[in-house]
Protein backbone atom coordinates (compact mmCIF):
# COMPACT_ATOMS: atom_id res chain seq x y z
CA UNK A 1 0.00 0.00 0.00
CA UNK A 2 -0.18 2.90 0.55
CA UNK A 3 0.09 5.02 -2.40
CA UNK A 4 -4.76 7.33 -1.44
CA UNK A 5 -10.11 7.90 -1.75
CA UNK A 6 -9.93 11.11 -3.71
CA UNK A 7 -12.79 12.41 -5.81
CA UNK A 8 -12.85 14.50 -8.90
CA UNK A 9 -15.23 16.70 -6.85
CA UNK A 10 -14.08 16.10 -3.27
CA UNK A 11 -16.15 18.26 -0.99
CA UNK A 12 -19.48 16.47 -1.30
CA UNK A 13 -18.44 13.23 0.36
CA UNK A 14 -18.82 14.32 3.94
CA UNK A 15 -22.34 15.64 3.31
CA UNK A 16 -23.91 12.30 2.44
CA UNK A 17 -25.23 9.96 5.11
CA UNK A 18 -26.07 6.47 3.90
CA UNK A 19 -27.63 3.43 5.51
CA UNK A 20 -24.32 1.66 6.00
CA UNK A 21 -22.80 0.39 9.25
CA UNK A 22 -21.11 3.17 11.17
CA UNK A 23 -19.52 1.15 13.94
CA UNK A 24 -15.83 0.58 13.34
CA UNK A 25 -15.27 -3.12 12.99
CA UNK A 26 -18.71 -3.95 11.55
CA UNK A 27 -18.22 -6.69 8.92
CA UNK A 28 -19.86 -4.89 6.00
CA UNK A 29 -19.39 -7.78 3.60
CA UNK A 30 -21.46 -9.97 5.91
CA UNK A 31 -24.57 -7.89 5.18
CA UNK A 32 -25.18 -9.84 1.96
CA UNK A 33 -25.34 -13.65 2.10
CA UNK A 34 -24.26 -13.91 -1.54
CA UNK A 35 -22.31 -11.63 -3.85
CA UNK A 36 -24.36 -8.66 -5.02
CA UNK A 37 -21.85 -7.43 -7.56
CA UNK A 38 -20.85 -8.96 -10.88
CA UNK A 39 -17.34 -9.93 -11.94
CA UNK A 40 -16.92 -8.61 -15.46
CA UNK A 41 -14.46 -11.30 -16.51
CA UNK A 42 -16.95 -14.03 -15.58
CA UNK A 43 -19.43 -12.79 -18.22
CA UNK A 44 -19.65 -13.40 -21.94
CA UNK A 45 -19.64 -10.28 -24.09
CA UNK A 46 -23.38 -10.75 -24.65
CA UNK A 47 -23.96 -10.79 -20.90
CA UNK A 48 -21.62 -7.83 -20.45
CA UNK A 49 -23.63 -5.85 -22.99
CA UNK A 50 -26.71 -6.19 -20.78
CA UNK A 51 -24.84 -5.16 -17.64
CA UNK A 52 -22.76 -2.26 -18.93
CA UNK A 53 -25.58 0.25 -18.76
CA UNK A 54 -25.49 4.00 -18.07
CA UNK A 55 -26.65 3.32 -14.50
CA UNK A 56 -23.93 0.74 -13.78
CA UNK A 57 -21.13 1.57 -11.36
CA UNK A 58 -17.89 0.02 -12.59
CA UNK A 59 -15.21 -0.60 -9.96
CA UNK A 60 -11.57 -1.04 -10.97
CA UNK A 61 -9.27 -2.42 -8.23
CA UNK A 62 -5.71 -1.09 -8.34
CA UNK A 63 -2.81 -2.61 -6.41
CA UNK A 64 0.86 -3.27 -7.15
CA UNK A 65 1.62 -6.95 -7.54
CA UNK A 66 5.36 -6.41 -7.37
CA UNK A 67 6.50 -3.66 -4.95
CA UNK A 68 8.74 -3.95 -1.91
CA UNK A 69 7.18 -4.04 1.54
CA UNK A 70 10.13 -4.65 3.81
CA UNK A 71 11.58 -8.01 4.89
CA UNK A 72 8.34 -9.27 6.48
CA UNK A 73 5.70 -8.63 3.79
CA UNK A 74 5.55 -9.93 0.21
CA UNK A 75 5.94 -7.99 -3.00
CA UNK A 76 2.26 -8.58 -3.81
CA UNK A 77 1.03 -6.87 -0.63
CA UNK A 78 -0.96 -4.13 -2.40
CA UNK A 79 -2.44 -6.57 -4.91
CA UNK A 80 -3.65 -8.76 -2.04
CA UNK A 81 -5.18 -5.71 -0.37
CA UNK A 82 -6.94 -4.69 -3.60
CA UNK A 83 -8.30 -8.21 -4.10
CA UNK A 84 -9.53 -8.40 -0.49
CA UNK A 85 -11.33 -5.08 -0.79
CA UNK A 86 -12.66 -6.17 -4.17
CA UNK A 87 -14.32 -9.20 -2.58
CA UNK A 88 -15.79 -7.15 0.25
CA UNK A 89 -17.28 -4.66 -2.22
CA UNK A 90 -18.66 -7.45 -4.40
CA UNK A 91 -20.39 -8.98 -1.37
CA UNK A 92 -22.08 -5.76 -0.35
CA UNK A 93 -22.65 -3.56 -3.40
CA UNK A 94 -24.35 -3.86 -6.79
CA UNK A 95 -21.35 -3.03 -8.96
CA UNK A 96 -19.62 -4.36 -12.05
CA UNK A 97 -16.12 -5.37 -10.96
CA UNK A 98 -13.42 -4.97 -13.60
CA UNK A 99 -10.12 -6.92 -13.44
CA UNK A 100 -7.51 -5.72 -10.96
CA UNK A 101 -4.81 -3.45 -12.38
CA UNK A 102 -1.46 -4.64 -11.00
CA UNK A 103 0.99 -2.02 -12.33
CA UNK A 104 1.02 1.75 -11.82
CA UNK A 105 3.00 4.76 -10.60
CA UNK A 106 5.32 3.77 -7.72
CA UNK A 107 8.54 5.82 -8.01
CA UNK A 108 9.43 5.67 -4.30
CA UNK A 109 10.60 2.06 -4.18
CA UNK A 110 12.76 1.49 -7.23
CA UNK A 111 15.99 0.96 -5.28
CA UNK A 112 14.56 -2.28 -3.89
CA UNK A 113 14.71 -5.33 -6.20
CA UNK A 114 11.38 -6.58 -7.45
CA UNK A 115 9.65 -3.20 -7.30
CA UNK A 116 7.93 -2.13 -10.52
CA UNK A 117 6.90 1.32 -11.71
CA UNK A 118 5.19 2.98 -14.68
CA UNK A 119 5.85 6.52 -15.84
CA UNK A 120 3.10 8.90 -14.71
CA UNK A 121 1.85 9.38 -18.27
CA UNK A 122 1.70 5.61 -18.79
CA UNK A 123 -0.11 5.08 -15.48
CA UNK A 124 -2.60 7.83 -16.30
CA UNK A 125 -3.27 6.57 -19.82
CA UNK A 126 -3.63 2.97 -18.64
CA UNK A 127 -6.60 3.95 -16.48
CA UNK A 128 -8.05 6.34 -19.07
CA UNK A 129 -7.96 3.66 -21.77
CA UNK A 130 -9.59 1.05 -19.51
CA UNK A 131 -12.39 3.45 -18.59
CA UNK A 132 -12.93 4.61 -22.16
CA UNK A 133 -13.14 1.02 -23.40
CA UNK A 134 -15.92 0.19 -20.96
CA UNK A 135 -17.67 3.57 -21.11
CA UNK A 136 -18.10 3.20 -24.87
CA UNK A 137 -20.82 0.62 -24.15
CA UNK A 138 -22.80 2.65 -21.62
CA UNK A 139 -21.35 3.13 -18.11
CA UNK A 140 -20.65 6.70 -17.00
CA UNK A 141 -19.68 6.06 -13.36
CA UNK A 142 -16.29 4.58 -12.44
CA UNK A 143 -14.60 4.06 -9.10
CA UNK A 144 -10.96 3.01 -8.75
CA UNK A 145 -10.42 0.92 -5.64
CA UNK A 146 -7.01 2.49 -5.11
CA UNK A 147 -4.51 1.03 -2.63
CA UNK A 148 -1.65 3.43 -3.28
CA UNK A 149 -0.55 6.93 -2.31
CA UNK A 150 1.67 7.93 -5.22
CA UNK A 151 -1.06 6.61 -7.54
CA UNK A 152 -3.17 9.65 -6.68
CA UNK A 153 -1.18 11.76 -9.13
CA UNK A 154 -1.98 9.77 -12.28
CA UNK A 155 -5.53 9.14 -11.05
CA UNK A 156 -6.15 12.86 -10.58
CA UNK A 157 -4.81 13.45 -14.09
CA UNK A 158 -7.06 10.68 -15.43
CA UNK A 159 -10.06 12.19 -13.63
CA UNK A 160 -9.51 15.52 -15.37
CA UNK A 161 -9.46 13.89 -18.80
CA UNK A 162 -12.46 11.67 -18.14
CA UNK A 163 -14.52 14.43 -16.52
CA UNK A 164 -14.17 16.45 -19.73
CA UNK A 165 -15.74 13.49 -21.54
CA UNK A 166 -18.77 13.38 -19.24
CA UNK A 167 -17.58 10.43 -17.15
CA UNK A 168 -17.93 10.49 -13.37
CA UNK A 169 -14.72 9.18 -11.88
CA UNK A 170 -13.70 8.71 -8.25
CA UNK A 171 -10.98 6.83 -6.41
CA UNK A 172 -9.95 5.81 -2.92
CA UNK A 173 -7.65 7.97 -0.83
CA UNK A 174 -6.41 5.36 1.64
CA UNK A 175 -4.68 7.76 4.02
CA UNK A 176 -7.81 9.89 4.29
CA UNK A 177 -10.35 7.10 4.51
CA UNK A 178 -8.37 5.11 7.08
CA UNK A 179 -7.07 8.12 9.00
CA UNK A 180 -9.61 8.28 11.85
CA UNK A 181 -9.37 4.54 12.53
CA UNK A 182 -5.58 4.63 12.37
CA UNK A 183 -5.53 7.41 14.95
CA UNK A 184 -7.44 5.14 17.36
CA UNK A 185 -4.88 2.34 17.28
CA UNK A 186 -1.55 3.76 16.11
CA UNK A 187 1.43 3.68 18.46
CA UNK A 188 4.37 4.34 16.14
CA UNK A 189 5.91 7.81 16.06
CA UNK A 190 5.88 8.02 12.27
CA UNK A 191 5.51 5.86 9.21
CA UNK A 192 3.35 5.06 6.19
CA UNK A 193 4.91 2.06 4.44
CA UNK A 194 5.15 -1.59 5.54
CA UNK A 195 4.68 -0.06 8.97
CA UNK A 196 2.57 -0.76 12.06
CA UNK A 197 -0.70 -0.05 10.27
CA UNK A 198 -0.04 -1.75 6.95
CA UNK A 199 1.37 -4.82 8.67
CA UNK A 200 -1.61 -4.94 11.02
CA UNK A 201 -3.96 -4.83 8.04
CA UNK A 202 -2.22 -7.75 6.43
CA UNK A 203 -2.27 -9.70 9.72
CA UNK A 204 -6.05 -9.29 9.63
CA UNK A 205 -6.56 -10.06 5.94
CA UNK A 206 -3.78 -12.54 5.09
CA UNK A 207 -1.77 -13.55 8.19
CA UNK A 208 -0.05 -16.28 6.19
CA UNK A 209 1.63 -13.53 4.13
CA UNK A 210 3.30 -11.92 7.17
CA UNK A 211 6.52 -13.01 8.89
CA UNK A 212 6.56 -11.06 12.15
CA UNK A 213 9.92 -12.58 13.09
CA UNK A 214 11.40 -10.32 10.38
CA UNK A 215 9.40 -7.18 11.22
CA UNK A 216 11.56 -4.16 12.06
CA UNK A 217 11.41 -0.57 13.17
CA UNK A 218 12.91 1.65 10.49
CA UNK A 219 11.57 5.19 10.84
CA UNK A 220 14.30 7.70 10.21
CA UNK A 221 12.93 11.25 10.41
CA UNK A 222 15.63 12.44 8.03
CA UNK A 223 14.93 13.12 4.38
CA UNK A 224 11.77 13.44 2.33
CA UNK A 225 10.20 11.72 -0.64
CA UNK A 226 10.85 8.13 -1.62
CA UNK A 227 12.90 5.57 0.27
CA UNK A 228 16.59 4.99 -0.31
CA UNK A 229 18.93 2.14 0.62
CA UNK A 230 21.94 4.47 0.31
CA UNK A 231 23.09 6.30 3.47
CA UNK A 232 22.93 9.99 2.67
CA UNK A 233 21.01 9.29 -0.55
CA UNK A 234 18.04 11.21 -1.87
CA UNK A 235 14.96 10.37 0.18
CA UNK A 236 14.34 8.69 3.52
CA UNK A 237 17.09 6.24 4.43
CA UNK A 238 15.63 2.79 4.97
CA UNK A 239 17.88 -0.24 4.57
CA UNK A 240 14.87 -2.50 5.24
CA UNK A 241 12.31 -0.86 2.93
CA UNK A 242 10.08 -0.17 5.96
CA UNK A 243 9.14 3.34 7.02
CA UNK A 244 7.55 3.03 10.44
CA UNK A 245 7.53 0.43 13.20
CA UNK A 246 6.21 -2.89 11.94
CA UNK A 247 7.00 -4.60 15.26
CA UNK A 248 3.95 -2.91 16.82
CA UNK A 249 1.50 -4.54 14.41
CA UNK A 250 -1.40 -6.66 15.67
CA UNK A 251 -4.35 -8.35 14.01
CA UNK A 252 -6.81 -6.37 16.13
CA UNK A 253 -5.39 -3.05 14.96
CA UNK A 254 -5.74 -4.33 11.42
CA UNK A 255 -9.37 -5.27 11.99
CA UNK A 256 -10.23 -1.78 13.19
CA UNK A 257 -8.59 -0.09 10.21
CA UNK A 258 -9.74 -2.51 7.49
CA UNK A 259 -13.37 -2.55 8.60
CA UNK A 260 -13.45 1.25 8.72
CA UNK A 261 -11.99 1.34 5.21
CA UNK A 262 -14.64 -1.03 3.89
CA UNK A 263 -17.43 1.12 5.35
CA UNK A 264 -15.91 4.26 3.84
CA UNK A 265 -15.36 2.72 0.41
CA UNK A 266 -18.93 1.41 0.22
CA UNK A 267 -20.21 4.84 1.22
CA UNK A 268 -18.20 6.50 -1.52
CA UNK A 269 -19.47 4.06 -4.13
CA UNK A 270 -23.05 4.88 -3.14
CA UNK A 271 -22.30 8.60 -3.36
CA UNK A 272 -21.04 8.02 -6.89
CA UNK A 273 -24.08 5.90 -7.75
CA UNK A 274 -26.39 8.68 -6.57
CA UNK A 275 -24.58 11.32 -8.60
CA UNK A 276 -23.51 13.42 -5.59
CA UNK A 277 -20.64 15.77 -6.39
Amino acid sequence: MRSNVRWSAPTALCLVVLCLPTQVGAPVGALAPTARGLVLSDLTWLEAEKRLTPSAVVVIPLGAQSKEHGPHLRLDNDFRLAEYLRDRVLAASNVVMAPTVNYNFYPAFLEYPGSTHLRIETARDLIVDIVRSLAAHGPRKFYVLNTGVSTQRPLLAAAEILRAEGIEFAFTDILAIAGPAEAQVKQQARGTHADEIETSMMLYMHPDRVDMSKAVRDDSPQGTGGLTRVPGGAGRYSPSGVWGDATLATREKGRVVVEAMVVGILREIEVLRGGAR
